[in-house]
């Protein structure tokens, strides 16, 4: 007897509708796997065959052959094990169902209860693209499919609940398709206040949020740098609908989503470890999964210590951080991921990291070598390079009632700014936000005055900026201007975001030095 039902599969973050065959006849008692399944899909054996008998059902004592079509395409996941029992159930049993009419997708315990899966929003909007009238998952993940609509979804807790629910014997409830009960404020657990002092480090991150500019930090051990870095979460600005949808596919796919939640509701915050290697940061592996720049898609990428990653690690960043898309090429095949994030890096400013007091004993050869693991290419990518200067503990103390920056009064002038934007680029496809203007918007939205101009020019000349940093010059003047909520980009705005380069004023001093 043959049967077959519907499926899918991940290919890197997209689904690929998958279908399971099955065939029952005579011969020796064996089940045999094909269509390129990877070692979860073919462990599945004695699960499917255990789940089944303690289910209450016979496991056909024949010869049974399953089919995952189409059979050039790598299957990968405990889904499979849901589709493959109901399958061999169809091909032995003599009733009648609806089994061709639905999608199935679930891991098998050995008592037939259903795990949850990973990666269930792809393959439910995969499964619905591709005409699946509805689609059978696992009850534990009905919260993230009430996310999706279009189709009809049916939560199940065993696989006797899925058999008697295709054969007409017993009812599934539909999952109500509910969006608005997952949107809420987030409410950030850092908070700028927290950190005293550091208020011109503060506007620098302001800008970096509102336009999505990249940052590197540059100071000495508790200097606050990390402190900056992970409050700044809290003044990025709230995410769209559809924005969360994109975070949540991707926390979905690679098991993320904090426990309860179906909507991601914060902008992702990835800190890999400097030891993280290139294939981890950018994907790769068999099969190909993403790496941090695609988990902190539409986040924040920091990268602690910058200079003790490898240099193979670093220069992988050039192209997420220039294209917004990360594509990982292997023998296996091809598969590009989205990279749209904010990088925000910290090193210190020698080996020491006390470089020019006292207690720094590092040579000037340390020091350039130290600096020159960061690349110029992508030195050239970060538009803000601010020093984060060390704070006196007992002078903050005598001034702890003086005012500093909250979070929600960061968040607010970062919001208004990026609500600007967002009017300015209505009509630029793919363009929300300053950092991603292009060379011809550059000249319609950041046009110079003569003062400005001939200021940017000197600047230029004297530390030998390229034509991109000076690009990426005039989109940080371009926010400065929003935060300040003007039309025109003003002299103080150019000033301002030279202020921002920090490193450059360092570096040129250590070269007249020798």
């Amino acid at each position: 007897m043959y049967s077959k039902v519907k499926s899918s599969t991940l290919h890197g973050l997209e689904a690929v509708e998958v279908t399971v065959e099955s065939d029952v006849a005579f011969g020796l008692p064996s089940l045999n796997i094909v269509g390129l399944p990877d070692t979860a899909i073919r462990e599945s054996k004695e699960r499917v065959r255990t789940a089944i008998a303690n289910s209450g059902f016979s496991f056909p004592d024949k010869r049974v052959t399953v089919n995952l079509s189409p059979a050039d395409v790598r299957k990968v996941g405990t889904h499979f094990d849901l589709p493959i029992a109901v399958c061999i159930l169809e091909s032995s049993a003599r009733k009648e169902s609806r089994a061709n009419s639905f999608a199935f997708l679930g891991e098998l315990a050995l008592d037939g209860k259903l795990n949850p899966v990973k990666g269930i929003m792809p393959m439910l909007t995969g499964l619905r693209d591709c005409g699946a009238a509805g689609i059978i998952i696992p009850a534990e993940n009905s919260t993230e499919a009430s996310l999706i609509d279009g189709v009809d979804i049916y939560p199940a807790e065993t696989l006797r609940d899925v058999i008697e629910f295709i054969r007409d014997e017993k009812p599934l409830e539909r999952v109500i398709f509910d969006p608005s009960a997952f949107i809420n404020d987030h409410s950030a657990s850092h908070d700028f206040a927290d950190v005293a002092g550091q208020e011109s480090a503060k506007r620098a991150l302001q800008a970096a949020a509102a336009g999505m500019h990249n940052v590197l930090m540059i100071g000495a051990p508790g200097a606050g740098k990390t402190m900056l870095a992970r409050r700044l979460p809290s003044v990025m600005p709230p995410m769209t609908y559809e924005e969360r949808l994109e975070v949540t596919k991707i926390q979905s796919v690679y098991g993320d989503m904090p426990d309860g939640q179906a909507l991601a509701s914060e902008r992702p915050f990835r800190a890999p470890d400097h030891t993280v290697s290139p294939a981890a940061l950018i994907g790769g592996g068999r099969p190909i999964k993403a790496g941090e720049v695609t988990l902190a898609h539409l986040g924040i990428l920091f990268l602690d210590e910058l200079p003790e990653f490898s240099r193979a690690a670093i220069e992988s960043l050039r192209k997420p951080m220039e294209d917004e898309q990360c594509a990982v090429s292997r023998v296996s095949g091809k598969i590009v991921f989205p990279s749209k994030f904010l990088t925000v890096c910290a090193m210190n400013p020698c080996p020491c990291g006390y470089f020019t007091g006292s207690k720094c004993r590092c040579t000037d050869y340390e020091i350039i070598k130290y600096r020159g693991k960061i690349s110029g290419p992508i030195m050239d990518r970060i538009d803000i390079q601010k020093e984060v200067k060390p704070v006196n503990y007992f002078e903050l103390e005598q001034e702890q009632e003086s005012y500093t920056m909250t979070s929600r009064e960061i968040r607010e002038k970062v919001k208004k700014a990026r609500e600007i934007q967002q009017i300015r680029y209505q009509n630029e496809p793919g363009i929300n936000c300053n950092a991603q203007m292009s060379t011809a918007l550059l000249q319609k939205y950041c046009v110079l005055d003569e003062k400005s101009r001939q200021l940017l020019k000197e600047t230029s000349e004297k530390y030998g900026y390229s034509a991109r940093v000076i690009h990426k010059l005039l989109r940080l003047a371009r926010t400065s201007a929003d935060l300040a909520e003007v039309e025109n980009i003003r002299l103080e705005d150019v000033k301002r975001i030279l202020n921002y380069r920090d490193l450059d004023r360092s570096n040129n001093k250590m070269l007249v030095v020798n």
